[in-house]
């Protein structure tokens, strides 16, 4: 065991997951999960998610040895400085979000340094809401990065890594900053683009869209109000990053305006190399 007790604030599909791997690989003695809604939790423990839970997050926090924040990325600061009076001292914060600065951020100067906050985003998410879609095996093999601006790792920081390591992960360590202006491309940008791609597509349309239309608006299923939380909290990476894209399309636009077929053709093998690269 890693860890006594581990509490997952926000039990959908990452804290499900979260809590599925913990206890499938025995990372804790016991698994709480903190909400608002008693019916999702206890759907949680049906699900085996976790072991029990409370709809108080100052008592389901007070015994707690890590505390795995997985709300939305705008309540994360707040939900970590709720729970810092009722928790031991000793006790590892860490969370899942998608972005890090506005994190940062909202804690600076207000979290005791007796209260550890390591920074980490797992790289797994889907479309689907919900802990109903949670999996054990959702962080295997996948990435998660880990943020610090440490000069060396903290007992802290080695054992979140740990913690993720254990269920599967590959971990990197990277820089707040990094972070953010790399998921801006990878992983925000790309949510942007699938939602444009969506609007810009008559509903009747939809009878005659094969897999290229479905493929690439996959994401834009996603959480409108995740999203918009997300987009909020990394709005200057993203707007960087979108600059970028669409100066690649407005030279998109030129050469099919003017003709340009060689031009077209380097502009897609481009492209393909990049995609290439990613592989399967």
């Amino acid at each position: 065991m890693l860890f006594e007790q581990v509490t997952v604030v926000g039990v959908g599909l990452i804290g499900g997951s979260v809590g599925l791997a913990a206890r499938a690989r025995k990372l804790a003695t016991r698994v709480v999960g903190v909400g608002r809604d008693p019916r999702t939790l206890s759907r949680a423990v049906e699900l085996g998610a976790i072991d029990s839970f409370s709809t108080d997050l100052a008592s389901g926090v007070t015994t707690a040895d890590l505390v795995v924040v997985c709300t939305p990325v705008d309540r994360i600061a707040d939900t970590i400085l709720k729970a810092a009076p009722h928790v031991r001292s000793g006790t590892i914060f860490t969370d899942v979000g998608s972005t890090k600065q506005n994190i940062l951020e909202g804690l600076a100067g207000k979290l005791s340094a007796a209260l550890p906050y390591v920074p980490a985003h797992p790289l797994a998410g889907a479309e689907k809401a919900g802990v109903e879609h949670a999996q054990p095996d959702l962080f295997q093999n996948r990435v998660t990065i880990i943020t610090s601006n440490e000069p060396r790792e903290s007992t802290a920081t080695l054992q979140v890594k740990e913690f993720w390591l254990a269920m599967g992960s590959r971990v990197v360590t990277m820089s707040p900053e990094e972070h953010d202006r790399v998921l801006a491309s990878t992983s925000h940008l790309p949510h942007a683009v699938a939602s444009g791609v969506a609007i810009s597509t008559p509903i009747n349309y939809l009878q005659l869209s094969a897999g290229g239309f479905r493929d690439t608006t996959r994401i834009a299923a996603g959480d409108p109000t995740l999203w918009t939380a997300i987009f909020q909290a990394n709005r200057d990476p993203i707007l960087s990053a979108l600059r970028v894209f669409t100066s690649h399309m407005a030279e998109f636009q030129r050469l099919l305006e003017t003709g340009d077929g060689a031009g077209l053709a380097r502009w897609l093998a481009e492209a393909k190399q990049v995609r290439d690269a990613l592989g399967s």
